[in-house]
């Protein structure tokens, strides 16, 4: 009860924030495509040499499959070549199993903060900034819904080029004719490098509340799977128990009769 409670929170955080970010989305993607000479490091592909995984995991545990497929994933870098940025407690304690390297570690509670959010996602982008890791990647599950959710591997930075408004999977966006024209204010590198920002930070907040609904949602399921297997386990036991307490009284109804019948 308590874990269908929580999950339904949720999951209503997590549909909720959605088309906020899908809108932030489109903007940042019309902008970009009509700034052509718009240039910024957060955008720039290179060799990839070395990099990041932000893993987000479950702070506890009784949810499930839920964490090893999400560890599963992960475990698929080369530790020689990857540092990790633990979003939950689970997630850190796989990363010291282990031995790979931790870089930091973020604990976010049953309601994921924006600023907690904000906080991994400037991590991650200062990393890229300095030339630390060449590539900054996301290893979390995705909620899709009660029963289902996915473990996706999906790249955070570099942000890479853009060169369409439509978004897959998402609601089509009229986006505006080509020949408008498009004045930024005060410039086109301080409006979108505000809007790489702002977009990061939203999308690893989409990316924890996603987390956090599989997470409420896996534990739900377990837990009712653990209270049907526990009911199925006392009916049986409860069974067994009155046939071993009718054989007993059998044999001493029988004792009885054999002992008054040899007199």
């Amino acid at each position: 009860m308590v874990a269908a409670s929580k999950m339904r929170k949720a999951q209503q955080l997590a549909v909720e924030v959605r088309p906020f970010v899908q809108l932030l989305y489109h903007i940042q993607r019309i902008a970009t495509t009509h700034a052509p000479d718009f240039t910024h490091p957060l955008l720039a592909s290179r060799p990839i040499r070395r990099r990041a995984v932000v893993l987000v995991g479950s702070d506890k545990g009784l949810c499930g499959a839920l964490n090893g497929n999400l560890f599963r994933v992960a475990g698929r870098y080369d530790p020689a070549t990857t540092v990790f940025i633990a979003a939950g407690r689970k997630a850190a304690q796989f990363i010291a199993r282990t031995r790979r390297t931790l870089v930091a570690e973020f604990p976010y509670g049953d309601t994921p903060r924006f600023a907690e959010s904000r906080a991994l996602a400037s991590l991650a982008r200062d990393l890229f900034l300095n030339g630390e890791v060449d590539e900054v990647r996301i290893v979390a599950s995705r909620f899709i819904n009660t029963l289902t959710q996915q473990p996706v591997d999906i790249p955070l930075l570099p942000v890479g080029s853009i060169s369409e408004t439509e978004i897959p999977g998402a609601p089509r966006w009229d986006a505006p004719p080509d020949h408008e024209q498009f004045l930024f204010e005060p410039g086109v590198d301080d409006v979108m490098g505000y809007m790489l920002r702002i977009y990061l930070n939203a999308f690893v907040h989409v990316v924890l509340l996603n987390a956090k609904a599989s997470e409420q949602s896996a534990r739900m399921v377990s837990m009712s799977g653990a209270t049907d297997n526990a009911g199925g386990m006392i009916r049986d036991l409860t069974l067994e128990y009155n046939k071993l307490r009718q054989g007993h009284i059998t044999q001493e109804l029988l004792e009885i009769a054999g002992g008054q019948a040899d007199r």
